[in-house]
């Protein structure tokens, strides 16, 4: 299952240029997590900040954290923003037979934002650089409540050991099995449970089409 973490945009002094990154080039998911604001899963909600989610050029969200940032040092809102949320979570590939577990965005597109919401507020949050706007609310975007945010950090307290696979796979696709007593065998996907990350491979022995269970890190796709 998935072990999902959240990323915290730590605050940054305003930068010249903030508008002029290519909009055609998309960032790479930072990997340094400020921990302070995000204990155990649980976000500090006893504050006169409400949150919002807004909607960002998918890619960008990292990059969208840091000029909201810096805007709020240079036009002086720095008091009224809070936390900046990216929710990720941990998958693994093979590469060259090895395991390696990198991070990935569970909502591309969407950054979770506190503030003290106000007409100039709104206005300088949409007007940032590859940010599309708030969700829900128009005009008047709605805050999510309490229960609505522990929601989207509850299935952090309540994930496996194990990262999710990177890769997917299909129903009669063939794979190659990579671990245990049948390795360097190949055969089709029979059965695929997305849950335990576990597939049933349709392996050839002795001229007999024989099933075989398998974690999703013991085969790998055939190019």
């Amino acid at each position: 299952m998935a072990e999902e973490n959240f990323e915290l945009e730590p605050e940054a002094q305003p930068e010249p240029g903030l508008d002029g990154a290519a909009a055609g080039e998309p960032e790479v998911i930072a990997e340094d997590v400020a921990a302070d604001a995000v204990t155990d899963g649980v976000v500090d909600l006893a504050t006169s900040k409400n949150w919002y989610i807004i909607h960002t050029y998918s890619g960008f969200e990292n990059k969208v954290a840091e000029s909201l940032r810096g805007r709020a040092v240079a036009f002086g809102f720095n008091d009224r923003l809070g936390q900046i949320l990216i929710p990720t979570e941990e998958v693994f590939e093979l590469k060259n037979g090895k395991k390696v577990t990198s991070k990935r965005l569970l909502y591309p597109g969407y950054v979770l934002v506190e503030m003290e919401m106000d007409d100039e507020l709104w206005h300088a949050v949409k007007d940032t650089p590859r940010v599309t706007g708030f969700v829900g609310g128009g005009n008047h975007p709605v805050p999510l409540t309490a229960d609505e945010v522990n929601s989207i950090l509850y299935r952090q307290s309540n994930v496996g050991d194990r990262p999710k696979p990177k890769l997917t796979f299909e129903r009669n696709e063939t794979v190659r099995i990579t671990e245990g007593p049948f390795t360097n065998f190949s055969g089709k996907v029979d059965d695929i449970n997305a849950e335990k990350n576990t597939l049933r491979v349709m392996v050839t022995i002795f001229g007999r089409s024989t099933p075989v269970e398998l974690d999703f890190e013991q085969v790998e796709k055939i190019q």
